[in-house]
């Protein structure tokens, strides 16, 4: 990652953060005034601890103003002045516990809150990178979302994004502050001595080529571990997600020797990581630290020799520095120690931030999709009264990935798995599968279109094309004689309902589920719906009727009584469009008459379109489109269509009826 990239991701990241700029600024200054202020305090009350209460010697003028002691506390500046006495010593340490406890609610009352400010300003731009990314992922194509995994975006919405709360204080914060202090301890050590803070400079050129050495290495065990990661809750999600399917089929030692194999790769590659990271801190450390015990024996001989300080006597109004004693030999070795602790930090913050970025990265990666799905630049509105839908000369067909690497899932190349920042539209030499060859048909408002067709002959894509899931690649659907690519893809979703075969319900009330996405409707128009659908009976037998609480995924209903819940959601919404998926496939025969029925009044002036196998379900339609190998070869009803010797849709129902007097 160069660091031209690096420039770049901040750069992406700077909206996100605009918004609680002032607030930054805010922490920001108020956090160096504190600094500024704790160091000013911390060396007049080092000064006062070690040299005064401890050694005795007299107080400097500003000091006894601040003790509140008179002028019998205060150096003349003579050689042979007598130390204070022991009663007067015990006095300024007094005073000086006084002034600590007043610090001390000081600091209560007032830093103490600063990490709560820092925090509140870090999530809210956490929560605004969250949130764009799920807007994004969620007006993403069924062209990205079929090959991409669940658990990989889970991992960039909920970890990655959360990047950009360390971007400020790893890249931002983090520095700022680690270069204030170690600039300022430098500013202080060259007062004390130019040659202690020049070693100490020094020492800094080893620590940064050692950084330079390690970066390229932590960086590619940065990708490595946060790829293990994805995979990881990837593979959590798909497991927990087909948990009947592994029950049902004795899969729980396999899904567990899977996930013991993604979880060790995981922490493998953490460990990796966090070791090299601990490699270089020792390596610094060990240059560091010989640095400070070498500073700290100077420092001692020059105690030993009561040696003038460089620059002492420009504060010896406040401090006691003007020659080497005690407390100036604490205080230059707490400054040596914490300009190379400093650097320390700074090189933590350094590999803390390779990380960052390969995260940051893969977040913005969401960010940067372009949705291929799009509104035109000027499109008309929704045509009223819909007349019909006409599909003309569609063709459609998938990409198949050749193969899945690292990088593709990384989000940092062309991926093979969906489209990347720079390239949109993933072209990667895969194969195409053909689905959709030139399918003619027109539905009529105020009728009932059965699609018929063997498994994956096409019919879901063809009713996804009506919904603009998907675009044809040639051909065109239209709505009463306007392409739908020319209306806005909204008003499009909101003129079409649609029930899938997989019946998908949430946790929540009856009421909450039938009523999902319909927003302005009334519990009337809920128990409308639900009589549409012969859901009302069985609702009112639940023991708090439409206010009844479903488990996950509706996990207290039958099979059928789902299916005709997701079919009752979809006709509350009143749309002149419904798609129904195998909408009987679970129901009695008694039951699909009824529904079937209530379908054909309800839907009199709406086009509705249904997904079935079924005979039974086929026989009432008003006409029947049978779909195979891509292409529509017959249209017309049951009855027409039965009349032909040879036609497909005969040996089709032919094929359904032996089957079906062979499984009874």
């Amino acid at each position: 990652m160069s660091a031209r990239r690096l420039w770049q991701l901040i750069a992406r990241a700077w909206p996100f953060i605009r918004p609680m700029l002032r607030h930054l600024i805010a922490f920001m200054a108020i956090s160096a005034v504190s600094a500024i202020f704790m160091v000013a305090i911390w060396a007049v009350a080092g000064d006062l601890l070690a040299n005064k209460v401890l050694v005795g010697e007299r107080l400097q003028p500003l000091q006894a103003v601040v003790l509140g002691v008179g002028e019998e506390y205060v150096t003349t500046g003579a050689t042979d002045e007598e130390p204070l006495s022991g009663e007067e010593r015990r006095i300024v340490r007094d005073r000086l516990l006084i002034w600590f406890g007043i610090g001390g609610l000081v600091l209560l009352g007032g830093l103490a809150s600063l990490p709560y400010y820092e925090a509140w300003i870090r999530h809210n731009i956490n929560q605004s990178l969250r949130v764009a990314m799920v807007e994004r992922a969620e007006h993403l194509s069924l062209k990205y979302h079929s090959h991409a995994r669940v658990g990989d975006a889970v991992f960039r919405v909920y970890q990655d994004s959360a990047m950009i709360v360390n971007l400020l204080q790893e890249a931002l914060i983090g520095p700022f502050t680690a270069l204030f202090w170690t600039l300022l301890a430098l500013v202080l050590l060259y007062l004390l001595s130019p040659t202690i803070a020049l070693a100490c400079i020094l020492v800094g050129v080893p620590m940064v080529w050692l950084t330079a050495m390690f970066t390229p290495r932590i960086r590619r065990r940065a990708r490595e571990n946060r790829l293990a990661n994805s995979d990881l809750t990837s593979r959590l999600q798909e497991s927990f997600a087909a948990i009947k399917v592994v029950k049902a089929n004795r899969a729980e030692a396999r899904i567990l020797d899977r996930f013991h194999h993604d979880s060790h790769r995981a922490l493998d590659a953490a460990f990796h990581l966090r070791l090299d990271i601990v490699l270089l801190a020792a390596a610094a450390m060990t240059l560091g630290g010989a640095v400070a015990i070498g500073a700290e024996y100077v420092l001692a001989g020059w105690v030993i020799e009561e040696r003038e300080t460089y620059r002492g006597a420009a504060v010896a109004a406040m401090i006691g520095f003007a020659v080497w004693n005690l407390g100036a030999f604490r205080y230059a070795r707490e400054q040596v120690e914490e300009g190379i602790g400093n650097s320390f930090w700074l090189i933590r913050i350094w590999c803390m931030t390779q990380d960052l970025f390969i995260g940051l990265e893969r977040a913005f990666f969401l960010l940067d999709l372009e949705p291929d799905i799009v509104d035109g630049e000027d499109p008309r509105p929704f045509p009223t009264p819909l007349r019909g839908v006409a599909c003309r000369e569609v063709h459609f067909s998938y990409e198949l990935p050749a193969h899945v690497t690292d990088s593709a899932r990384d989000g940092t190349s062309p991926a093979l798995t969906g489209p990347s920042p720079t390239n949109p539209t993933p072209t990667n030499g895969g194969d195409r599968l053909p689905v959709l060859r030139g399918v003619d048909l027109v539905a009529r408002a105020g009728t009932v279109t059965a699609i018929v067709g063997a498994t994956g002959s096409g019919k879901s894509t063809l009713m996804s094309m009506i919904l603009r899931l998907y675009d044809p690649e040639r051909g065109a659907v239209a709505f009463n004689d306007t392409d739908i690519r020319d209306l806005r893809v909204d008003d499009i979703r909101a003129s079409t309902a649609i029930a899938l075969q997989k019946n998908v319900l949430f946790a929540g009330t009856v009421a909450d589920n039938i009523g999902y996405a319909a927003e302005g409707k009334t519990m009337a128009d809920v128990e409308a719906a639900a009589k549409v659908a012969c859901a009302h009976e069985f609702i009112g037998e639940m023991e708090n009727g439409y206010q009844t609480e479903l488990g996950e995924r509706g996990g207290k209903l039958s099979t059928g009584q789902r299916q005709r819940l997701s079919i009752a959601r979809a006709i509350v919404r009143d749309t002149p469009i419904l798609i129904l998926d195998e909408p009987t496939a679970s129901l009695d025969a008694l039951t699909e008459r009824e529904l079937l029925g209530n379908l054909a009044e309800w839907g009199k002036d709406r086009v509705v379109f249904l997904i079935t196998h079924r005979l039974s379900t086929i026989r009432d339609a008003d006409q029947i489109a049978f779909l195979e190998d891509g292409r529509i070869f017959e249209t017309g009803t049951h009855d027409e269509l039965m009349t032909r010797p040879n036609g497909r849709y005969r040996s089709f129902v032919q094929a359904e009826t032996v089957g079906l007097e062979a499984a009874g």
